[in-house]
């Protein structure tokens, strides 16, 4: 963002004063009024074009980081980690199954209508989704196949690790070494996934339905180069 010029204001007021006229023997006054409004006016102009010169010359505003990933993302070799769209309420109940979704936390309307538009977004900016891995909860799997249709595999190191479910060190790697396999890769790696596993990845707490997109890196640490929300 570049940076922003005030342009600057005579303060005072206008001023004036008063001498005597005399016409015959009886003494008048009247206004005189000062040349200080004619003189600040070019004075204004002047700094006015100035600025403008002197926006003329900045350079235009960065793309915003929403912009940016999205662009990564149209070049491809890149990954899309993103958390599952809407589910109301945190972790999941008691009496939670892996292999019952009545038994977990799952999409709302307004999350499932929210997926849907996750793979609008991509598809309108013709983003070429190469494969799609999910968690094997029933959200994050909605999610994926609302987005991206039926053809996703189900991955368990991005299974959710909240609340002593699971193993976060073991989940954590292993997601690393799916990432860092995609580099050089042609298209978009979709990993959909949990708060915590993407947290746990890239220091970033995402919004529900909201990406992180990384470059790949060989060493495990993959690179952030923005979020996408659509």
């Amino acid at each position: 963002m570049g940076p922003t010029f005030a342009d600057g204001k005579n303060g005072g007021a206008e001023s004036g004063f008063l001498r005597p006229l005399v016409a015959g023997s009886c003494a008048q006054t009247a206004p005189i009024r000062s040349h200080r409004r004619n003189t600040a006016r070019p004075a204004l102009a002047s700094r006015s074009l100035l600025v403008l010169l002197l926006a003329s010359l900045l350079p235009p505003a960065p793309a915003t980081a929403s912009e940016e990933a999205w662009s990564a993302l149209a070049r491809g070799g890149t990954v899309a980690l993103m958390r599952h769209a809407r589910a109301p309420g945190t972790g999941d109940p008691a009496g939670f199954r892996l292999e019952d979704c009545t038994t977990q936390r799952n999409l709302s309307d307004d999350g499932r209508a929210q997926a849907r538009r996750i793979g609008e977004a991509f598809r309108q900016r013709r983003i070429a989704v190469a494969s799609v891995l999910s968690s094997r909860w029933c959200r994050a799997l909605d999610t994926a196949r609302l987005a991206f249709g039926d053809a996703v595999r189900p991955f368990p190191p991005l299974d959710s690790f909240f609340a002593g479910r699971g193993s976060s060190e073991e989940q954590t790697q292993g997601a690393r070494r799916e990432i860092a396999a995609w580099q050089g890769r042609e298209g978009v790696l979709v990993m959909v996934t949990h708060q915590v596993n993407i947290t746990a990845l890239t220091g970033i707490f995402p919004q529900e339905g909201e990406a992180v997109v990384l470059a790949p890196a060989s060493d495990g640490s993959p690179r952030v180069l923005g979020t996408v929300r659509p």
